[in-house]
């Protein structure tokens, strides 16, 4: 059965940041990840893993205005600059915490530019970061999302991102897959996965309809796993949903189908 961790910055929110970690490690997880961590001080959540023996497995690239709308700004032509600080920021919260994968959200393509424009800018920001990160022996992620929840955002498919990386030659590069997006965009899950495993670095799961608990809507999570140990996947996957009531009640259903954990 795969690693699992729990996402921080969508499970625990009952509670402020800091005390998630905790919460978490209460309820058995030791790898988790955060969107974005720039809230706290590297030092603040260093002293976090470290007393509840917790790894931070991955993190975000900061993605510009979330609150205001916002979903990243990688393929922005005017804020090229903007996402090299961007990288330098994220560069410093993983060194300083042994976080090994970081995440680049493409964002809505504004409606001034053109697709092959965003394009080109995505990939110019992708293969700077892949290799800023790749001399830190940090791999670069890309993730896909949905275009129901997410109206115009750039990247949306599988297909889409290995073409890219393949066409610019991004080698320090690889998919997030995000189980919940690609049912939504593409389903087909396990043969996605098992054709492009080599480019997968990081899972990330919830149930559609919803993006709740799995176990919650359509997909065969069980069925799911099953598959994905059978590739030999060894990386982790991550709880990443909307809990439909409280956390723990949440957790409870969920750790039956993922193993115990």
């Amino acid at each position: 059965m795969p690693n699992f961790a729990v996402n921080l910055s969508m499970l625990f929110t009952e509670l402020p940041l800091i005390e998630r970690f905790d919460a978490a490690a209460q309820a058995g997880f030791k790898q988790v990840e955060i969107q974005f961590p720039y809230e706290l001080t590297p030092d603040e959540i260093q002293a976090a893993l470290q007393r509840n023996k917790q790894t931070l497995v991955l993190i975000n690239l900061p993605a510009g205005d979330w609150a205001g709308g916002e979903r990243g700004i990688a393929c922005h032509p005017d804020r090229i600059d903007e996402f090299k600080k961007g990288v330098n920021l994220a560069l410093k919260y993983a060194r300083s915490l042994g976080v090994q994968k970081i995440n680049c959200l493409s964002g809505i393509k504004p409606d001034d530019v053109s697709s092959q424009k965003a394009e080109e800018t995505f990939a110019r920001n992708l293969k700077h970061a892949a290799n800023t990160l790749e001399a830190h022996d940090i791999q670069l992620m890309a993730e896909a999302i949905n275009t129901q929840d997410v109206p115009g955002f750039f990247l949306n498919t599988s297909k889409q991102l290995i073409d890219l990386k393949e066409s610019f030659c991004i080698e320090n590069l690889y998919f997030q897959y995000d189980v919940y997006h690609m049912q939504i965009m593409e389903g087909n899950l396990i043969a996605t996965l098992n054709n492009n495993l080599h480019n997968v670095g990081h899972i990330q799961i919830a149930d559609v309809p919803g993006r709740h608990e799995p176990g919650t809507g359509e997909i065969n999570f069980p069925n799911l796993f099953k598959a994905i140990d059978a590739m030999g996947y060894s990386g982790t996957i991550s709880l990443e949903y909307v809990p439909a009531a409280d956390t723990l009640s949440g957790l409870a259903q969920v750790k039956p189908i993922i193993g115990g954990q």
